[in-house]
């Protein structure tokens, strides 16, 4: 009997697992759709982002309630309970990561609505293929179990960090030397930041598997420290 309980508790962790990855897969493809959107008016995209949102909370209440039954149910220890606690963590920043995408699509939406002639003042594109990059690295990190890999998805939220200050200079510049684009540069900006934060949540999801795997918790240890940890090694002391 006891045998049985242990396989099932098993299966049913790995079926938490399996939703949170379709999960992310759906929050990353709303990431690439509203930037679509945005810089090609593919306006249709961003129904279907609304849609996936939707799908999105929907995963989101369901890998709640089967996380709380699994610990309530099982107890469980060690490993188990550390992957659970770090999905139930990763949900809440998965989640808002498709509440970013789903803002992006409306704002874009609304600029070519309004201005048929419309067209970027600033290229977004590459900063969403970005960040949408880094939810598929964090992703793919915790299915492999890999804390290395996900050392670099909090590595590369710095070049993230970089592309939001750079487009933030430029679209200020824009308004200075023509007014007129003062409304869809305060929209863009709004793009932008929605980008950024989701550059942000894909860095705590990697850092949560760092810690599923390690048992080390390395928010706010900084990039070099979070990579040795990663790796095993201890940090370097603090000056």
């Amino acid at each position: 009997m006891l045998e049985h309980t242990n396989k099932q508790f098993h299966a049913e962790l790995e079926t938490t697992r399996s939703m949170f990855l379709q999960m992310g897969g759906l929050v990353e493809s709303m990431v690439l759709d509203g930037s679509r959107a945005l810089s090609e008016g593919e306006l249709q995209l961003v129904d279907r982002v609304r849609e996936h949102e939707r799908q999105v909370n929907q995963f989101e209440v369901d890998i709640d309630g089967r996380i709380g039954q699994l610990i309530a149910r099982n107890q469980p220890t060690a490993v188990d309970l550390r992957l659970l606690l770090s999905i139930s963590k990763m949900l809440t920043d998965m989640e808002r990561c498709g509440d970013e995408a789903e803002k992006i699509a409306k704002v874009a939406r609304r600029l070519h609505e309004e201005d048929s002639s419309y067209e970027p003042v600033v290229e977004l594109r590459h900063m969403a293929d970005a960040v949408a990059s880094m939810i598929r690295a964090a992703l793919d990190a915790f299915a492999r179990e890999d804390p290395v890999a996900a050392a670099e998805v909090v590595r590369s939220d710095r070049d993230v960090d970089k592309e939001w200050k750079a487009s933030l200079r430029h679209m200020i510049t824009y308004m200075i030397e023509d007014p007129r684009t003062i409304s869809h540069s305060i929209d863009l900006i709004f793009i932008a930041r929605a980008l950024e934060r989701i550059g942000d949540h894909a860095k705590n999801m990697a850092e949560r598997v760092i810690y599923m795997v390690r048992g080390d918790d390395v928010r706010h240890m900084g990039v070099t420290n979070t990579e040795r940890m990663a790796r095993g090694e201890p940090p370097e002391p603090r000056p």
